[in-house]
């Protein structure tokens, strides 16, 4: 089983190049499952039972199995996870030239662990949006091959890397190439053009990420190692998606959130700081019973496992973990703390979350980053800030967190479903917040 699983989220990281690649293959395997999509603009009836999704931009998906009593009776059971993972996103006008090659104006997205991505096979995924007689379309990219390359400086012309380190200017030398320059004029939006089979000119808007083109794959002396792109936070969307569709019926409401930016501190509308779930609950909410205090009823019988990935223990850093809180690959599913509430575990979140785990035949591990350093953040108290809801961060133990090609488990695959599927389908209410 844990094969099955693990063999599974690297085929669905493979189709997921950005975060429109992958709400468009969580999407297929909800329709593919029964579920119904839902346009926000449209009016929405539900009853007991129904399965249905929705999309806000095309990068954040919400997904919905109501349970056998109105929300209102029943609450939320919610995984959340977001869609978006460190890259370089392309600028709107990226065509650039140097010293005979054409260059690929890129942004720095989130906190990328830039000297990897050097001397790696890159393409573009994501959307554009194409000008047609009817109004813009947007159509999802992902370019075959590996036409782009940021190559590194040889060290014979760079010698004080050995004492100062790779410290590399974003603007200057963060710029993949991508051809070099034959006489034509043929920028960016040339090759999309001849991709989509639409005039260059017709291409109005870019929404491009860099990808790396190497396939993931299964590494280490008996194959346990998930070696992969994108494992943050791909694997969190994959094990919310595997659980919900897999979760037995209840009375509450099962609810999968993936939200898009994360990344960059979800400030967006369809971000973890935006609507979008507020906005879905609430509906859900009122659709299914007329109390106007229905949706505050709900979230007071309600509870979030955000669901991130967690830092496990480096064999070879191990002193930058606080000694009693080092969690190990193939270790089961991490709880994160943080008394600055940079994670929104509390004592009543977690007691829920090891008791499901415990219910699954899993144990958990816990992370708390060391005093002396500083500690990153997480949908969660996102989530919980805005909407008052009960709280608790896990995440898959994984190592090269934020690298191009990230380290995982296959043990923690199964392990993390097996809990959020218990999650979903738990009657009894979460701890009491009173």
């Amino acid at each position: 089983m844990a094969d099955h699983h693990a063999d599974d989220l690297l085929a669905f990281i493979d189709a997921s190049p950005s975060p429109h690649h992958a709400v468009a293959a969580m999407a297929a395997r909800l329709e593919a499952a029964g579920y119904v999509h839902l346009d926000e603009a449209d009016r929405w009836a539900l009853a007991p039972g129904d399965r249905v999704y929705t999309v806000r931009d095309g990068g954040s998906l919400i997904a919905l199995r109501l349970g056998e009593e109105p929300p209102s009776e029943g609450g939320f059971r919610l995984v959340g996870a977001h869609t978006d993972s460190p890259a370089l996103k392309v600028r709107p006008e990226p065509d650039d030239q140097r010293a005979g090659h054409r260059l690929l104006g890129c942004e720095v997205y989130g906190g990328p662990l830039l000297h990897t991505w050097f001397d790696r096979d890159l393409t573009l995924a994501g959307r554009v949006a194409v000008d047609t007689p009817q109004g813009p379309v947007l159509r999802r990219v992902h370019l075959p091959g590996a036409p782009l390359r940021i190559p590194s400086l040889a060290i014979h012309l760079h010698r004080e890397i050995r004492d100062e380190g790779f410290r590399p200017n974003p603007q200057q030398h963060v710029v993949p190439t991508w051809s070099q320059i034959d006489g034509t004029d043929r920028g960016l939006r040339d090759l999309l053009g001849q991709h989509l089979d639409v005039e260059p000119d017709a291409i109005t808007g870019l929404d491009l990420v860099t990808a790396d083109t190497q396939p993931s794959a299964r590494g280490g002396a008996d194959g346990q190692w998930l070696l992969a792109p994108r494992i943050d936070n791909l694997a969190s969307c994959h094990a919310g998606l595997e659980a919900l569709l897999s979760a037995e019926a209840s009375p509450a409401t099962a609810v999968l959130v993936a939200n898009d930016h994360e990344e960059v501190g979800s400030g967006t509308a369809e971000g973890a700081r935006g609507s979008f779930l507020a906005d879905v609950l609430e509906r859900v909410a009122a659709a299914t019973d007329p109390d106007p205090q229905a949706s505050r009823r709900a979230l007071a019988r309600s509870l979030l496992v955000s669901a991130d990935t967690a830092h496990a223990v480096h064999p070879n850093y191990a002193d930058k973990h606080e000694g009693r809180h080092r969690p190990h690959l193939g270790g089961g599913p991490v709880i994160k703390h943080n008394a600055n509430q940079a994670y929104a575990s509390d004592a009543g979140g977690t007691a829920w979350f090891a008791a499901c785990a415990a219910d699954a035949g899993t144990k958990v591990q816990h992370f708390v980053t060391r005093g002396d350093l500083p500690c990153g953040s997480t949908i969660g108290p996102l989530t919980a800030t805005r909407l008052g809801l009960q709280t608790v961060d896990v995440g898959h133990p994984m190592l090269s967190m934020h690298s191009i090609r990230e380290q995982a488990h296959t043990a923690d695959v199964p392990a993390m479903i097996d809990v959020l599927r218990v999650h979903l389908a738990r009657s009894e209410d979460p701890p009491a917040r009173r």
